[in-house]
């Protein structure tokens, strides 16, 4: 229930009218500056013409829908198969190693699914280990015998679920640990095995943050761009690419972008609905806990094999063979060139990572301050941008910041004989601004979260005293929010690290990151070399897991 609070002057009133005004403009200016990419791809893409959205149609469009759509179809049931069966197994049953797996089981998180890829083609690839040594064994010629094409539809989408799968994992698991025992043992009860009983009862109750998990990695699917280009896989974020830079063509890769956009667009929705009907209200009086079943024998070591399976294959195997290969290679990390691309990811990383936390700020401490309908479709307007691809993105602000940049020069041109340049285009300030809109959900997700903890009567309190809205932010909730502040900067940091088809299309010229030395080297066929910059994105990636994994073990000790 809202509250008029009291102030002691007249004064106090007008500063707290004042510093209101501020974070309601700061707010919707960074909602502006999220939707905007998205309103200049439509606008970019309409206003195109259709010739080249006819030629699309009639070439590679419907290539790009196919495959895209068979890739989020496998991925999104090999996340899920992984995903719940995993959480299943962790929460509701107990075997030999159970307290290690289910930490474990979030650390493929730590690799982006292009560096996967990069690994896995070295030892699977026609060349590799794998395929040399079954011919060497068997003296089998190259056309002697079949073996899975790493380089596929089928081979991303297996990257994809390894990294992937832990979304559904986490969010699987909490929904488990949150159920009461009463309705699954009504249901053993009734007769039904405990199979049975996980299908028609605890599967349906975990639905809506199943659903979440899913459609989150599906969302990550259609974004990503590193490993389909690797892997030579036709999809719509690699015609936005291949549009922009090999054939020069703005409509067509804004056109693609709107597609992608739509898509993208529709699973949020379809995410943000699940998400708010996510109310299941247990039936008894008390809550009581699911007790696990002890395994033994056969069935122990069953559990223990598939739960380390995705563990193995998504973290441990190509952290090791990336290891091999970087040991093999002929990249110094210590060299002048690469201490550039570590000073140059770290640069744009911590400047994306500052920015994103205090436009998240601005739009949460709006929300608490002015709860209302405009707030509400501030930050929801904020939140778009985590369902982009880093492409479309790019696209979107290239396109008018690309038009307003050569406006300006032919202007200053005619009026002074001066020509400008591109004064934004092309600058780090732009793809900050990329990294901001792509990246401002996990900021404003983390700073809610810590911001619910902070009790209204902590603000009703500073105000009576005589503090200001902002004054109340700044003495009040920051210094409470450190932590969720500090964990909104490290997820960012790491994601800004990771983040290629943005970097790709907007960095500077000349100025390369460790993600695209890392697609560059293995774009060249020199594995070995790209392993050395993916390293270091893991060892970086593996700080926000080993957040995760300390809430995992947490909850799991409470279980």
């Amino acid at each position: 229930m809202a509250e008029t609070p009291l102030y002691a002057a007249e004064g106090s009133r007008r500063r707290d009218s004042g510093g209101a005004r501020v974070v309601a403009v700061l707010a919707t200016l960074v909602a502006m500056a999220c939707l905007l990419p998205m309103v200049a791809v439509a606008l970019a893409a309409l206003t195109g013409g259709t010739e080249t959205i006819s030629h699309l149609l009639a070439t590679v469009l419907p290539g790009y829908v196919t495959t895209t759509l068979v890739l989020v179809v496998l991925v999104a049931a090999g996340t899920f198969a992984l995903g719940v069966g995993a959480a299943w197994l962790v929460t509701m049953t107990r075997f030999p190693g159970v307290r290690i797996l289910e930490v474990a089981l979030v650390l493929p998180l730590a690799f982006p699914a292009y560096v996967l890829a990069y690994a896995y083609t070295y030892v699977l690839d026609h060349p590799g280990i794998v395929q040399s040594t079954l011919r060497d064994v068997t003296g089998w010629g190259p056309r002697d015998y079949w073996f899975p094409e790493i380089r596929s539809v089928g081979g991303a989408a297996v990257m994809l679920i390894l990294v992937l799968y832990p979304y559904v994992y986490l969010l699987a698991r909490a929904a488990f640990l949150q159920q009461s025992s009463g309705a699954f043992l009504a249901a053993r009860v009734l007769g039904n095995s405990a199979w049975r009983a996980f299908w028609t009862v605890s599967l349906p109750m975990a639905r809506p943050a199943i659903a979440g998990g899913v459609l989150l990695a599906v969302m990550e699917t259609i974004a990503d761009f590193g490993t389909v280009a690797y892997f030579g896989v036709q999809t719509f974020a690699t015609g936005i690419y291949t549009s922009w830079f090999s054939m020069a063509d703005r409509t067509g890769a804004a056109q693609l972008a709107l597609c992608l956009l739509v898509f993208a667009l529709m699973l949020a929705v379809a995410e943000r609905s699940t998400r708010g009907k996510a109310r299941y209200h247990d039936a008894g009086k008390r809550h009581m806990k699911m007790p696990p079943a002890e395994l033994t024998g056969w069935r122990a070591a069953l559990a223990f094999t598939l739960c380390v399976v995705p563990v193995a294959l998504g973290f441990l195997l190509p952290a090791v063979i990336l290891f091999d290969m970087g040991l093999g290679s002929e990249q110094d990390l210590l060299s002048r060139r690469y201490t550039g691309f570590l000073r140059n990811s770290v640069t744009l990383a911590a400047t994306a990572a500052a920015i994103t936390v205090m436009a998240a700020i601005c739009v949460g401490f709006y929300q608490r301050l002015k709860p209302g309908r405009r707030s509400a479709l501030i930050a929801y307007m904020a939140r778009l941008g985590y369902a982009v691809p880093g492409g479309v993105i790019a696209v979107g602000l290239i396109v008018p910041f690309a038009a307003f940049d050569n406006g300006l020069d032919a202007w200053m041109r005619a009026q002074f004989g001066i020509s400008t340049g591109l004064l934004l285009t092309g600058s780090i300030w732009l793809l900050v601004a990329a990294y901001m809109v792509r990246f401002m959900a996990a900021a404003l997700g983390a700073y809610e979260g810590g911001q619910s903890t902070v009790h209204a009567n902590m603000d009703a309190a500073a105000r009576s005293l005589g503090q200001s809205p902002l004054g109340t932010l700044r003495r009040v909730h920051l210094p409470i929010l450190t932590p969720s502040l500090l964990t909104a900067l490290l997820i960012v940091f790491v994601d800004v690290m990771k983040e290629l088809p943005a970097t790709l299309i907007m960095r500077p010229f000349n100025f390369d990151t460790l993600a695209v030395q890392a697609y560059r080297l293995a774009s060249d066929e020199r594995l070995e070399g790209a392993a050395v910059p993916s390293l270091v994105i893991v060892a970086v990636g593996l700080l926000p897991v080993i957040l995760i994994c300390r809430q995992v073990g947490r909850r799991g000790g409470q279980s």
